[in-house]
C-alpha cells in the first residue's frame, strides 16, 4: 500500500471502524467533502449573500469536473437532485408520440430506470422488454433483439445494481447509432468506479448522483445531455435560472439557455455542489484508470477466496466492474449478511445474494479479514 493511498484512506474515518464494502449502496464521504460543506455554511452564516459570486463560481467549477470525469463539455451538464430526477427529466422532456417504444430490461433494472418509462403509458408510449442474460445483465445482442421500427430510446444501467453485470456501452451505443435510437444510461454504478466516456460510447443522456462510487453525499448529482439532442428535450420545469437573462429580475424575458443549464429551474443546492466538487476532485486526483485497476484487483482476490470456500460468485471477470456477488454453499445469504453486519462489515443483500463493492482505498488485508470472517461462519 503506497503512502499516497494511505493518505486518502485517512480522509475516510469510517475505515477505522468498519470493513466497508458497500459503495454500490451508500458510500462514506470524505473529510474533504465535509470541509467543503462547512466552508459554504460558514460563509453564509458569517457573511450572508456577500460572496454569492464565489458560490456561483464554485458551482461552475464543479460542473466542469463532472464533465471531465465522463468526457463531456460543461455545457452538457445539469445539476440534479438524484439519478431519478435526471432520468425523469429525460422521460418527461422528449416529444413522444403514441406508439413510440422504450426498450428497458424491467426485470433487472433498478426502479429508478423503470418507473419513469412506465409513467409514459398515458402518453401512448410502450415499454418493450429487453431480455436479461443468465448472469443478470443487458447484452448488445439482447438490445438488438428488442428493437423495432417504433423504438425511440434504449434505457439501461451501465452496471446492474443487483448482479454487478457491466454493460458494454460502446457496443450498445454503436448499435443505437446505427438504428437511429437514443441511448439513456443510469450511470450511478460506474461513475467513480470505472472510466466512462460518453462520446466514445455515443451516449445521449446519462444521470448519476454522488452518494455511491463518487464518494459524495445524497441529494446532488448531474445529468449529461449531448449537445446535439438538447434542443429535443423540453424542460419539464422552468424558472428564473433556466433563462438567458437569469440575473435580470427587472423584466420577464423568457428565452431558454442554449445549454443544459436550462434544466436547472431555480437556486442551487450549494451544500451538495460543494461536496460534489470536493468528491470529484479527489477521484480525479487518484485517476480513474488507477481506481478501476485497484478495484478489479480487490474483486479478484475476493472472488478467488470465496470460490475457495465453496461460494458461488458472479459476475464473471469479463462482465465485472465494481461489484461482486456471492451465495454461500448452503444458501444462507440472509443469515450470513446479518452475522457480518453484527461484526461491522458494511455490505448489501440484493435479490438473495450478498453484494460486495470495495473502493480504491480498501486494502488487501481487509479482503483477508473478510474471508476469515466468512470462513468462521461457514465452519460453525
Amino acid at each position: 500500500m503506497s503512502p499516497s493511498i494511505e493518505t486518502y484512506r485517512a480522509q475516510f474515518p469510517v475505515l477505522a471502524q468498519q470493513l466497508y464494502f458497500n459503495h454500490a449502496g451508500v458510500a462514506p464521504t470524505s473529510l474533504r467533502a465535509a470541509a467543503a460543506v462547512r466552508e459554504w455554511m460558514e460563509d453564509v452564516v458569517n457573511h450572508g449573500v456577500k460572496y454569492e459570486r464565489g458560490w456561483e463560481a464554485r458551482a461552475e467549477h464543479t460542473r466542469a469536473l463532472a464533465a471531465r470525469i465522463i468526457g463531456a463539455a460543461p455545457g452538457e451538464i445539469a445539476f440534479v437532485r438524484n439519478t431519478s430526477h435526471g432520468l425523469g427529466l429525460v422521460a418527461e422532456g422528449l416529444d413522444w408520440k403514441p406508439g413510440d417504444e422504450v426498450a428497458v430490461a424491467t426485470s433487472i433494472e433498478y426502479p429508478s430506470n423503470v418507473y419513469p418509462w412506465l409513467h409514459l403509458k398515458d402518453r401512448g408510449v410502450e415499454v418493450r422488454e429487453i431480455v436479461s442474460s443468465p448472469e443478470g445483465g443487458v447484452t448488445p445482442e439482447a438490445v438488438a433483439a428488442a428493437l423495432t421500427p417504433r423504438t425511440r430510446l434504449v434505457a439501461l444501467s451501465s452496471v446492474q445494481f443487483a448482479s454487478g453485470f457491466r454493460t458494454d456501452l460502446d457496443a450498445v451505443g454503436a448499435l443505437c447509432e446505427r438504428q437511429g435510437v437514443l441511448l439513456c444510461v443510469d450511470g450511478i454504478q460506474s461513475i467513480g468506479c470505472s472510466p466512462v466516456d460518453v462520446k466514445r460510447s455515443r451516449i445521449h443522456f446519462l444521470s448519476a448522483d454522488s452518494h455511491k462510487w463518487m464518494l459524495g453525499i445524497s441529494g446532488i448529482g448531474f445529468l449529461y445531455v449531448a449537445k446535439d439532442v438538447l434542443p429535443r428535450l423540453r424542460p419539464a420545469l422552468v424558472g428564473w435560472r433556466s433563462t438567458t437573462d437569469a440575473w435580470n429580475f427587472n423584466r420577464s424575458h423568457f428565452e431558454l439557455r442554449p445549454d443544459a443549464g436550462r434544466l436547472e429551474e431555480g437556486s442551487h443546492s450549494f451544500t451538495g455542489i460543494y461536496a460534489l466538487g470536493a468528491a470529484l476532485e479527489l477521484l480525479l486526483e487518484v485517476g480513474m484508470p488507477d481506481i478501476e485497476s485497484r478495484i478489479r484487483a480487490l474483486l479478484t482476490s475476493l472472488d478467488e477466496g470465496l470460490r475457495g470456500l465453496g461460494c458461488d460468485t458472479g459476475p464473471s471477470p469479463e462482465h465485472r466492474a465494481g461489484i461482486l456477488t456471492f451465495l454461500p454453499p448452503k444458501g444462507e445469504s440472509r443469515t450470513l449478511s446479518a452475522w457480518l453486519g453484527e461484526r461491522d462489515v458494511s455490505l448489501s443483500l440484493r435479490r438473495g445474494r450478498i453484494r460486495l463493492s470495495p473502493h480504491f482505498y480498501n486494502q488487501p488485508e481487509e479482503i483477508e479479514r473478510f474471508l476469515g470472517l466468512v470462513r468462521d461462519f461457514l465452519g460453525r
